[in-house]
């Protein structure tokens, strides 16, 4: 089986969303038969081999001994072309399964296309180093996991005030001088916010492993801040399914249930960061643990730093 997705190329990629923009030019014509059932079956072998062939970029990379002392993963120009094509792909596939009878391959695929056209001219130019992938990769962790929280808090906002509105509709206090957004404007705020903070957290958490990678050779997914990260966007990944896919009656209140609870998950999450040595500068994790995490031993170790100073 590796075998075989070790022949994947970009042009395998290429030939997949070439193949999809053909079939949605095909619409113009008239209607085919069975033709959302092809165009969602070769996204799904785009999508497929996009994936393979960047994890198989990493981990060959991985294997070479020497180089991959120097080089960093995932740290070209090439590779980030290939890493934000597949970021547009997934969002057409999602608005396409949305809203499959509208036309909006014509803007997306071309860009995609182009974006890999980029990649395999871009293909010769020298890596960055780990060092310098580690710094790259953690400003867009910290940038992305920054913009998810607050869209997380934003949401969460709109959550409580939506409660609020709803409860002073229903007492007939809705006019008094206390005014609050409508409850249309709260629940679409509330499933952007949804939106916007599960693509803001997969986004940090994908580069934070890069970083990881790329840092230390290993994930570190037994990490308490790393875990607790990874199960928000599991339940932001959830909540988002549930917000989009299952639409009951009262579908601003599911929304901002979903979001309170993503609140709680952001509370967990951040607890987990900052009581352990996640987010800090190799020298400074490894003095911690060489003082232990005992509070008293801390602040005797950075009372000794300041001297020093």
């Amino acid at each position: 089986m590796l075998a075989f997705l070790s022949e994947i190329s970009i042009t395998c990629v290429f030939a997949s969303y070439f193949v999809v923009l053909v079939l949605e030019l095909l619409r113009l014509a008239g209607r085919i038969p069975g033709q959302r059932l092809f165009v969602i079956t070769m996204m799904s072998v785009g999508l497929f081999t996009h994936i393979c062939y960047l994890l198989l970029r990493a981990t060959t990379l991985e294997g070479v001994e020497e180089r991959s002392r120097e080089v960093g993963l995932l740290a070209t120009w090439s590779d980030w072309s290939l890493l934000i094509a597949l970021g547009l792909a997934s969002a057409f596939f999602v608005l396409y399964l949305r809203r499959p009878d509208t036309i909006i391959s014509f803007f997306f695929l071309p860009a995609v296309m182009s974006l890999l056209g980029l990649a395999i001219a871009l293909a010769d130019r020298p890596p960055f180093s780990r060092t310098e992938a580690v710094e790259v990769w953690r400003s867009v962790h910290a940038i992305a996991m920054m913009a998810g929280s607050t869209a997380v808090l934003i949401g969460f906002l709109a959550g409580i005030m939506y409660l609020v509105q709803s409860r002073r509709l229903k007492q007939k206090r809705a006019g008094s001088s206390f005014r609050l957004p409508t409850l249309e404007f709260l629940g679409r705020l509330n499933r952007r916010c949804l939106v916007g903070s599960t693509t803001a957290v997969a986004i940090g958490l994908i580069a934070g492993v890069v970083m990881n990678l790329n840092r230390w050779g290993s994930i570190g997914w037994t990490d308490r801040g790393v875990l607790l990260s990874t199960l928000l966007l599991i339940w932001l990944l959830i909540a988002t399914g549930v917000e989009y896919f299952y639409a009951p009656a009262s579908r601003g209140r599911k929304a901002v249930y979903l979001t309170l609870a993503s609140g709680g998950f952001l509370v967990l999450a951040m607890i987990g960061v900052l009581t352990t040595s996640h987010g800090q500068t190799d020298d400074d994790a490894s003095l911690i643990k060489e003082v232990g995490q005992s509070p008293s031993a801390q602040f005797e170790w950075f009372t000794s730093m300041e001297d020093i100073r």
